[in-house]
């Protein structure tokens, strides 16, 4: 089975078997991510001071790392740091050994997943149980985690029932959720009480006092930390901050980013050694201190994270706290989880970085093409970490190292550099712009032949591209050239000259709305030109061919430099082109060149909002008249913050608007054309299709060229871009 079909595979499987449980829990806190943060009046306040803190901690890593020797050891405690998971797995051995211990309780910890510390410890002999529930689930379940925050999210309370039942020898069987956190409470109680080691993560270390934070819904981390008489607390390196001062975003930030909470159920801040506490199990008799002597190792572990931190492209992932936002936010997450968006400890969006930079290029291979660049996770990211630019280098890299077959078939479409380890699905997708000249040079032959049968088998099979996709349809006349045979623009020695940046598929497939965003915009009093401009650099962007994307930006700059000197405005119809313009291209640019574009660059709606706000005449656009709509904004174009305007000017012009809550249509550029994710982008599109689906009435409507065409595929009408509606010739 190709590597396509295995993958497509297992996805299917996912969306058979985990898919409900794990879109239920994901959304659900998402949802309650929203109203946490709409609650909180600084919450883009705390993220920038989070961030500076982590960039600083990052920076003076091997500082801090010495100072909270000092502390742990003035305390009484021991520091070992880690240079990669067998060494971790070995000291942590040792310290058991020491302690003559047989057992341990542990709370959670990634980072431990990421030793498989569990496994060792249990080939070495000694008996090893999770406390917090979620990882207890796993454990008797023998599967990894699928979350970062809920290992166990992607089980119901009736799967965990049956696991439970099957497992454990028990008098009545569990069937409800508060039965089975009462067993699970009751069971490992007595495993923490008898247990010889306790061992907790760490969410954050404070290097000032050798203090370590756990913030937790769940009680049992504090009793693995303080009831054993041995604690071992397990941490990346990346955990250390400087002091408990810079301590309050992260704590602020940490439960809503995570759960929605505004507070977390437990925020524990240990100085360790600390004494044990007693407890009789007949909890008859209270907790009560005693003055016991006990033994405190903190085991810090490099594993690769040293090389992230002098890597420029993947040092921001040392920033991650571990709340699983970027997880909860991304709608093909929502959808499969992270037993297939993840690889061997880490899921979800930022688990690229973590891969990479752990485990290596081939383990991030396997998920890497999930992330469809949305970025609808830099927003989510408490720390505002660029979670799509690191996605997209680790596919640049990897698509160095990957076998190419029917090189034949692209030569010359990709600069040399890439040419050696690109897969030809990549190529094609990431040069659309040229298939297209073709296709519109060629039409109407070029359809006709896409349609057939033989020709789309065919492409399945050599490029990937699913046959049950329709395929773009190109028109031979391009909007380019239409515009030039019209004469350009009917309006002369305007107060504003706007330059309408035709994208390929404005230029050769979608021409007519094209030809909408002229006439609006002329009508509004606007001069408008169409000079030839390059691709904008996303399509091979998103293939990660990113020295591609960097010299297509470079000639989009050139091409449209002399129109920003002379106070031209960029007005772009594809949102996702903007977002190039107005973010990517800084990674892309010279600094004074990406803030002159980006200031200077709008989307076509946003664009005519301003337009109108600023006294053009509104009647001067055609009138909704009560044209009843739902409407589906581009998911750049909401991470732009620029869906309101739309539905501002088609409200203000008399439609009548219903806006999708679903976020993502699922289509999201190329990803739904290929075979190996075909069903999880229409599994996706249907959340749209079900909520479209109770307003048969309205007509469909899309900023985005994607959403479009997934729009096509869910309904059997047509879907239009909301420019068309506005076009004071349409209907005529």
């Amino acid at each position: 089975m190709s590597d396509a079909k295995q993958k497509a595979a297992k996805i299917r499987h996912l969306l058979e078997t985990e898919r409900d449980t794990v879109r239920e829990n994901t959304t659900h806190m998402n949802r309650e991510r929203y109203a946490a943060i709409e609650r909180y009046e600084t919450y883009e306040d705390a993220r920038t001071e989070a961030r500076a803190t982590k960039e600083a901690a990052i920076a003076n890593l091997p500082e801090l790392i010495e100072q909270a020797r000092e502390s742990v050891e003035a305390n009484g405690g021991t520091v070992y740091v880690a240079d990669d998971a067998a060494d971790a797995n070995r000291h942590i051995e040792g310290l058991m050994a020491d302690a003559d211990a047989e057992t341990l309780v542990k709370s959670k910890s990634m980072t431990t997943e990421e030793l498989e510390l569990n496994h060792h410890l249990e080939g070495a002999g000694y008996d090893v149980y999770e406390t917090d529930l979620g990882e207890f689930v796993v454990q008797v379940a023998d599967e990894a985690p699928s979350h970062l925050v809920g290992p166990s999210l992607h089980k119901s309370t009736g799967e965990i029932a049956e696991l439970f039942n099957a497992h454990f020898d028990l008098d009545e069987e569990l069937e409800t959720a508060e039965q089975l956190t009462a067993f699970a409470r009751d069971y490992l109680l007595e495993r923490i009480v008898e247990a010889d080691v306790g061992m907790t993560g760490a969410n954050f270390v404070l290097a000032e006092s050798g203090s370590i934070v756990l913030v937790t819904n769940e009680g049992n981390a504090r009793k693995c930390a303080v009831t054993p008489d041995t604690h071992i607390a397990v941490a990346g390196v990346e955990k250390l901050l400087p002091s408990i001062d810079q301590l309050e975003p992260f704590t602020e930030l940490i439960a809503r980013a995570a759960t929605g909470q505004d507070f977390p159920q437990y925020l524990s801040v240990f100085t360790p050694p600390v004494d044990s506490p007693t407890l009789d199990f007949d909890r008859e008799t209270p907790l009560s201190e005693t003055d016991g002597d006990r033994d405190f190792h903190l085991v810090l572990v490099d594993n690769g994270r040293f090389d992230m931190r002098d890597d420029p492209e993947l040092k921001e992932t040392l920033y991650c706290i571990r709340c699983g936002a970027c997880a909860n936010t991304c709608a093909n997450f929502q959808h499969v989880g992270g037993h297939a968006f993840g690889g061997e400890t880490y899921s979800g969006g930022i688990a690229t970085g973590w891969e990479a930079g752990i485990e290596g290029l081939d383990v991030a291979a396997e998920f890497n093409d999930l992330c469809t660049g949305c970025s609808s996770c830099v927003n989510a990211c408490p720390v505002k970490i660029d979670i799509p630019w690191i996605n997209t280098v680790v596919r640049d890299r990897i698509n160095r190292g990957e076998d190419t077959e029917l090189d034949w078939l692209v030569d010359g479409l990709t600069p040399d550099a890439e040419s050696e380890g690109l897969s030809l699905q990549k190529r094609v997708f990431g040069n659309f712009e040229t298939l297209a000249k073709l296709g519109s040079a060629t039409a109407p032959l070029s359809n006709r032949l896409a349609s057939l049968g033989p020709v789309r088998r065919l492409m399945e099979r050599t490029v990937g591209i699913d046959r049950r996709r329709d395929l773009p349809t190109f028109e031979r006349q391009t909007f380019r050239q239409w515009f030039a045979a019209r004469g350009g623009s009917q309006v002369a020695s305007a107060e504003r000259t706007a330059v309408l940046y035709a994208d390929p598929y404005t230029n050769y497939a979608m021409v007519d709305r094209g030809k909408a965003a002229v006439r609006t915009l002329e009508a509004l009093g606007v001069e408008v030109l169409v000079p030839e401009v390059p691709e904008s650099g996303r399509a091979p962007l998103s293939q990660g061919m990113v020295s591609t994307a960097d010299a297509r930006a470079s000639a989009v700059y050139a091409a449209l430099a002399e129109h920003v000197d002379a106070g031209h405005d960029v007005v772009v119809i594809e949102p996702s082109d903007l977002a190039m313009f107005r973010r990517e291209y800084e990674k892309l640019l010279p600094e004074a060149s990406f803030e002159r574009l980006s200031a200077s660059s709008y989307e076509v709606l946003e664009y005519v909002y301003g337009l109108l706000e600023n006294g053009a005449d509104a009647d001067a656009l055609a009138d909704g008249d009560g044209r009843k709509l739902a409407y589906h904004s581009h998911c750049q174009q909401r991470t732009l913050g620029l869906d309101d305007h739309t539905e501002a000017v088609l409200r203000d012009r008399g439609f009548d608007v219903v806006s999708s809550e679903v976020e993502c249509c699922g289509m999201a550029g190329s990803f739904g054309y290929k075979t190996e994710y075909y069903e999880l982008s229409m599994d996706v599109g249907s959340d749209l299709a079900d909520e479209f689906a109770d307003h048969p009435d309205r007509e469909t409507v899309a900023s985005g060229t994607s959403c479009l065409e997934q729009l096509d595929a869910l309904f059997d009408d047509e879907s239009r871009h909301p420019v068309e509606l506005l076009d004071p010739h349409a209907g005529r």
